[in-house]
């Protein structure tokens, strides 16, 4: 991250340090960077970061909480724009694509708090995330459902974990492809496949 961070307010030293951390998980194991890293990147010492965090679950729950803001921000505002519950459930893949475009190691980060073994803050920040994404996501499709765009069979919880799923799916395919952006040009296809499935195209 080209800045200085020697002369913010606190709370942009915060956010500076957070932003820092989700840059540096798209560049190597999330797992692996340190405070020292962080703090180099940032410009500052290590004591200086430590006067806005405590320690390093501090700041990563931080992380997770930007995180949430801001791609649940996007999802609410990209769904906002949309006249039909279709046309809304579009505009979320492809708002959450985007953001995990925008910001590669936000996936990396999320997969490995998952993971991880104990019961941390971020990793209940992620699970509540996760929780309020599915609300948003069902209500769309139970909506689709009372308006006739979706099949009035539909399984909702099927059809939301599908969903969560195939956005994982395009993630680990550009994992592996080392081509982030491929997300955005395979999207369209393969939601294309998921919309025919939901609206119980013959």
């Amino acid at each position: 991250m080209k800045t200085s961070s020697k002369n913010l307010r606190a709370d942009e030293r915060r956010e500076v340090t957070v932003e820092t951390v989700v840059e540096l998980a798209g560049e190597q194991n999330p797992s692996e960077i340190t405070t020292a890293a962080i703090a180099k990147r940032m410009g500052v010492t290590q004591g200086a970061l430590f006067r806005h965090f405590p320690n390093k679950e501090a700041i990563l729950s931080s992380v997770m909480e930007w995180v949430s803001k801001r791609l649940l921000a996007r999802i609410d505002k990209a769904i906002s724009k949309q006249s039909s519950p279709m046309a809304a459930l579009e505009a979320m893949f492809m708002a959450h694509v985007d953001f995990v475009c925008k910001h590669p190691g936000v996936p990396r980060m999320l997969f490995g708090e998952l993971q991880a073994a104990n019961d941390s803050a971020p990793k209940r920040m992620v699970q509540l995330m996760i929780e309020g994404y599915s609300v948003k996501l069902k209500a769309l499709l139970d909506e689709g459902i009372q308006t006739g765009d979706f099949d009035a069979e539909l399984d909702t919880q099927s059809a939301s974990l599908l969903f969560i799923g195939t956005i994982q799916g395009l993630v680990m395919q550009s994992l592996l492809a080392g081509d982030v952006k491929k997300m955005r040009k395979d999207a369209p296809g393969v939601f294309a496949i998921y919309q025919r499935g939901i609206r119980g195209d013959k």
